[in-house]
C-alpha cells in the first residue's frame, strides 16, 4: 500500500464555497480555524456528538460568528466533504498525468485506489463523513459530482494513452469506476480489517480489467 498519502491535515477555504464567504484574510484565517477544530472534534468523537457549541468554544469565537458561516452541523460537514473532495481530485490528476501508456495508467489506476483506501483508514473524519453519505441527499448528490470529475479525469487519461478507444464508453466507464470507487471504500471501512481489504484488492482487479477493456476494444 502507498505511503506517499496527500496532506489534508489542515482546511483552507479555497475550494469551499459557503452561504458568506469572508473576504478579509483576517477572517478567512478564522473560518479555517473554525472548520478545523471541527475536524479535531470529529475526530475525538464523531460527527453526531460534535455540537455547535463545542466548535464554537474550541474555536474561542462566539456562536453567533459560527453561525454567520455555518447555519447549522450539516453545513460544517458538508464544507469538510467539499475540502476533501477536492483534494482527492487533485491527487488523482497528479496520480494520472504521468501515464503514457494503456498499462502504465492502469498501473496508476491500482496506485491511486490503494493511496484513497490508505486516505479512509488513516483519516477518521473521512471515514465519519463518507459514512454518512446515504443519509444526506446534499453528500450524495456532491458525491455524485465528484465522481464525474474524477471519472473525466480518468476518461481523459485513457483517451490519451489510448487514442483509438470509443470516448462515449470511456467516459461512461470511468465514471463508473470511479463512483464504484466511492461504494467500495464505504463498504471497506465499515467491515473488518481483514475482509476490506479483500473487498478493495477485489475492486482494483474489476476496475483495471474495465479500464483495460474500455482501451483496447472498440
Amino acid at each position: 500500500m502507498s505511503k506517499n498519502l496527500p496532506d489534508m491535515s489542515q482546511v483552507t477555504l479555497e475550494h469551499i464555497s459557503l452561504r458568506r464567504m469572508p473576504n478579509q484574510e483576517r477572517s478567512r484565517a478564522r473560518v479555517e480555524h473554525m472548520l478545523n477544530c471541527a475536524i479535531q472534534l470529529i475526530a475525538e468523537k464523531g460527527s453526531e456528538a460534535m455540537t455547535m457549541s463545542e466548535v464554537a468554544r474550541l474555536a474561542d469565537v462566539s456562536i453567533g460568528s459560527l453561525y454567520q458561516y455555518f447555519p447549522d452541523k450539516s453545513a460544517i460537514i458538508r464544507a469538510l466533504a467539499e475540502h476533501y473532495g477536492a483534494e482527492c481530485l487533485r491527487c488523482i490528476k497528479d496520480g494520472l498525468s504521468g501515464a503514457e501508456t494503456l498499462d502504465a495508467l492502469c498501473d496508476a489506476l491500482n496506485e491511486l485506489i490503494d493511496v484513497y483506501y490508505a486516505l479512509f483508514q488513516a483519516e477518521p473524519v473521512i471515514r465519519d463523513i463518507y459514512s454518512g453519505i446515504g443519509a444526506d441527499k446534499t453528500l450524495r448528490d456532491m458525491e455524485i459530482a465528484e465522481s464525474r470529475k474524477s471519472g473525466a479525469l480518468l476518461s481523459e487519461a485513457l483517451c490519451r494513452v489510448a487514442p483509438d478507444c470509443d470516448p462515449e464508453r470511456a467516459a461512461t466507464d470511468c465514471f463508473l469506476i470511479m463512483h464504484f470507487g466511492e461504494a467500495a471504500m464505504r463498504l471497506a471501512i465499515s467491515v473488518e480489517p481483514d475482509e476490506g481489504a479483500k473487498l478493495v484488492d477485489t475492486y482494483k482487479r474489476m476496475a483495471v480489467s474495465e479500464l483495460h477493456r474500455a482501451g483496447t476494444e472498440r
